[in-house]
């Protein structure tokens, strides 16, 4: 029996909605707001009639109160019927940890005011839950259970382990899962996904309510929500806000023109746009670049910048940070600069325009981005996306026409995870004893877990039940017991040691680099996931290369006549969707066949403004870059063609594939035809990736088509299950899954294990895990993990299913100077060991190659 989920395509009337209020609650909505919004119009009511509701709309739309709006309003009727019991009633559970600021706007103003309206006191109690809480607010909670709890989702699993603490849960009546969309994607949300069920289980008619930015297909975000097996209402009103969205190219030539100059254009273009409007908020993808922003606008334009301009990111305090979102709500401020801390979450005020500085790498987030710009729900929200590289020009061109085309990028959410599934059960067996079989149905009510196999969760039961005795030598022992079909818990310990280990987020460190016993610097775990031996690196400006790891130790060795591998960089860039790729893989093929079949640059740069929103400076760019790779080889790579570079000079020889399926993609494509033509070679290669490519460098010429075409995609799991076997990531990915599901312990008898002696004892336990099965549950998921969440094995899987029915062609060129569309995946790492200014005269200079060869140089 499967639930249904669907869209609502009316509104309820406006009458039918106040039917449902209070008559204090209706005087207050009214003086507050004119009118309904959309969101409220929709959900208001099915809230009400207990309807499970998605409600995907944009900020400043109102959604937050369509939630609570229903709640509000019954807690206030019983106040008045003096039927106002002490008992939990709603549970709102969000992604952030610093929510007081914003319940205190949404909920704890709004009653206050209604009690100045009815000129009374209600008693509804509303109280916060987090891992900040003290133990004596968590003891008056338990005396005196609020109305409304506010927490999240680690919180939520504490309470639903804790023995009292679990009857106020009993007669929960709503629960509202907020930035819905921030969760399903990820590993806590996987997690929050089976405690909802639990809370199904203790307090069976509860009604869910999801909150949403832009996601898609929105579908299964609600499925996510109520489970595959209840029924949902999705409210989608995401595009009734007009969207002003741009594209800006600072200078019409962006790899012909000087540093400085186009340096200078860039921050006019920012001052100008933020001179003509009265709040702008900036975005950039990194916290160094954020600084950067400020202290250049500051000193560039210091009559117009001086305590009107912050910049807000995850590394400032939490006073600081809470101090500039004040100042912004107020209006005090005419710019903030910010990375990614301010996408989602908090009420920021009145913003009237936002800027992205390069690519946010999906439509979803972009749409996130702008979204924050336009003060109410019919306002135009206005964004500017400024690009400074040829290739960030065709991914933003393409990014913004899907998001003006409503093409959003899919989410991934995580399936069937077997670590989070093992912490789970262990939390479940705390609460009571169980039948196997109950655990199993109730565990399968999740989204996340509906196909699991049966075979699966018996091997994470036997691993719970200690079934596995040679893991008691690397002292693992047995968390539940298990017997005749049932299970329960084991130990007195058990309920100290869930409490203190519970989570999904992993602990993170920095890695020290040794040469030999020589402490040369260090690098964040991320870098050296991405590492193999062999890979070069710079470092304090030096390069080395990569030997091996132990813990959080990796051994290098001094390297000067290399260049680097992989770029410094690598571990901060967000990863480019499959789907939008796909898009910028479409214009690529439109361009090639305008090209092609056009003589005149006039008929393309005319379909280039048909076809994308942009400005005379990137239509222009954009012509320029096509057209010099056109000439230069004859062949555009896209979403029909694979172009193979075989770059050569005399000392070295590089593959250059023209793969543009994103990062996570190529992330598999180029692992498994490395591991091909190692196997065939009998070498190892050199490799390295980005979203529009990847390289492989190797001493001799090889059939790199051949090499291609030996993978099928009905044996790339296989052949990735040996790729990366013995690789970092797995090594890193083991330890995050193995600490998940209990078999590290972070914390043991008030005693902290560090990162460090958590990465030796996960390299001592995969070789125990593999002596007993390389299928050992836990080691099962280390590699989906890497290779479905991590990486895209499913996506690669489908391009090579399109090459061998041909639908994707590969073709096989030689060049002695790379490709212009070659420049970024040829010359990565290289660049990491010159400055910026040589960086920007290294390309000019290649760029002019390039120009000589097909007759445009100068």
């Amino acid at each position: 029996m499967f639930g249904k989920v669907l869209f609502m395509n009316e509104p309820h009337p406006d009458k039918l909605t106040k039917e449902t209020m209070h008559p204090i609650f209706m005087k207050w909505f009214f003086n507050k707001f004119k009118e309904f919004s959309e969101p409220q119009r929709y959900s208001i009511y099915n809230i009400h009639c207990r309807i499970n509701t998605l409600v995907s709309a944009p900020t400043g739309s109102g959604k937050t109160l369509s939630a609570f709006g229903a709640v509000l309003n019954e807690l206030i009727d019983h106040s008045e019927k003096g039927t106002l019991q002490d008992k939990i009633y709603c549970v709102y559970v969000s992604p952030l940890r610093a929510l007081s600021n914003d319940i205190h706007k949404n909920l704890i103003e709004p009653l206050s005011e209604m009690e100045e309206i009815a000129e009374k006191k209600f008693g509804i109690r509303v109280a916060v839950r987090t891992g900040d809480t003290s133990s004596s607010e968590k003891s008056k909670m338990l005396k005196k259970p609020p109305h409304i709890l506010i927490t999240t989702p680690e919180s939520l699993a504490i309470m639903l382990a804790s023995t009292k603490f679990v009857e106020h849960l009993k007669q929960v009546e709503w629960m509202i899962v907020d930035e819905v969309h921030a969760l399903a994607d990820n590993k806590r949300g996987v997690h929050l996904s089976l405690c909802m069920e639990t809370l199904s289980y203790l307090a069976p008619h509860v009604t869910r309510v999801g909150l949403s930015a832009t996601v898609a297909p929105i579908e299964d975000i609600a499925a996510y929500l109520v489970g595959p097996n209840k029924d949902c209402k999705i409210v989608d009103v995401q595009y009734l806000k007009k969207l002003d969205l741009k594209v800006i190219c600072p200078v019409k030539d962006l790899i012909g023109t000087e540093h400085e100059i186009m340096h200078a254009e860039m921050y006019r273009v920012i001052d100008k746009l933020i001179q003509e409007n009265k709040t702008t908020l900036i975005f950039t993808n990194t916290r160094s670049a954020t600084e950067r922003v400020v202290d250049h606008l500051k000193n560039k334009f210091p009559k117009n910048y001086s305590d009107n301009i912050g910049a807000h990111h995850g590394s400032l305090s939490k006073n600081l940070r809470q101090n500039l979102e004040n100042r912004l709500r107020k209006g005090e401020l005419k710019v903030v600069v910010c990375s990614t801390s301010l996408e989602l979450g908090i009420d920021i005020g009145y913003i009237d325009l936002v800027i992205c500085l390069s690519s946010p790498k999906s439509v979803a987030r972009l749409l996130q981005r702008a979204g924050r710009a336009g003060h109410k729900l019919h306002d135009t929200v206005k964004a500017r996306i400024i690009v400074m590289d040829r290739d960030d020009l065709v991914e933003c061109s393409v990014m913004l026409k899907s998001a003006i085309e409503k093409k959003i990028d899919k989410v991934h959410i995580p399936k069937n995870c077997l670590d989070i599934l093992a912490q789970y059960i262990d939390g479940l067996a705390l609460m009571q004893n169980w039948e196997e079989k109950e655990v199993f149905n109730l565990i399968r009510q999740s989204y996340c877990y509906k196909d699991i196999s049966y075979n699966d969760y018996l091997e994470v039961l036997s691993y719970l039940a200690g079934e596995f005795t040679t893991l008691e030598d690397r002292y693992i022992f047995a968390k539940i017991w298990r017997q005749e079909g049932k299970i329960g818990r084991r130990g007195k310990m058990g309920r100290v040691i869930y409490m203190t280990n519970l989570g999904t987020i992993p602990d993170e460190s920095f890695v020290i680099v040794k040469v030999g016993t020589e402490t040369i610097g260090h690098i964040d775990e991320g870098f050296l996931e991405k590492l193999r031996p062999g890979d070069v690196f710079v470092l304090g400006g030096d390069t080395y290369q990569f030997k091996y790891s132990r813990g959080m130790v990796a051994q290098v060795v001094s390297t000067v006549n290399r260049p680097p591998t992989v770029p410094s960089w690598f571990s901060d860039m967000l990863p480019l969707s499959f789907d939008l790729a796909n898009e910028i893989g479409r214009f690529r093929y439109l361009m090639e066949d305008k090209l092609r079949h056009s003589k005149s640059k006039k008929d393309i740069v005319e379909f280039i403004h048909d076809y994308l929103y942009v400005d005379e400076n990137s239509a222009e760019a954009l012509y320029n870059y096509f057209y010099e790779q056109w000439r230069y080889c004859e062949h555009i790579p896209s979403d029909r063609k694979i172009l193979i570079e075989h770059y050569m000079t005399e000392k070295n020889h590089k593959i250059i594939f023209h793969s543009l399926f994103g990062r996570r993609v190529n992330d598999v494509l180029s692992r498994a035809v490395a591991f091909a033509i190692a196997r065939t070679e009998h070498r190892d290669v050199e490799l390295g990736m980005n979203d529009n490519g990847f390289y492989i460098g190797f001493e001799k010429k090889v059939n790199a088509v051949k090499a291609f075409k030996m993978l099928k995609s009905d044996k790339l799991d296989l052949v990735m299950k040996h790729a990366i076997d013995k690789t970092e990531v797995l090594k890193r990915r083991f330890r995050h899954c193995a600490t998940r599901a209990f078999m590290i312990l972070r914390n043991y008898k008030g005693r902290t294990k560090r990162v460090g002696k958590q990465q030796v004892s996960s390299m001592i336990l995969m070789s125990a895990v593999k002596r007993i099965s390389d299928d050992f549950s836990i080691l099962k998921e280390a590699r989906r993990e890497v290779l479905d969440d991590l990486m895209d094995i499913e996506s690669a899987k489908k391009v090579l299913e399109q090459i061998e029915d041909g639908r994707i062609r590969l073709v096989q060129i030689e060049t002695k100077i790379p490709s212009p569309f070659a420049f970024n995946i040829a010359l990565q790492g290289v660049m990491d060991v010159l400055k910026i200014e040589d960086k920007i005269e290294f390309l000019k200079r290649m760029h002019q190659m390039v120009l000589a060869k097909i007759g445009l140089g100068k």
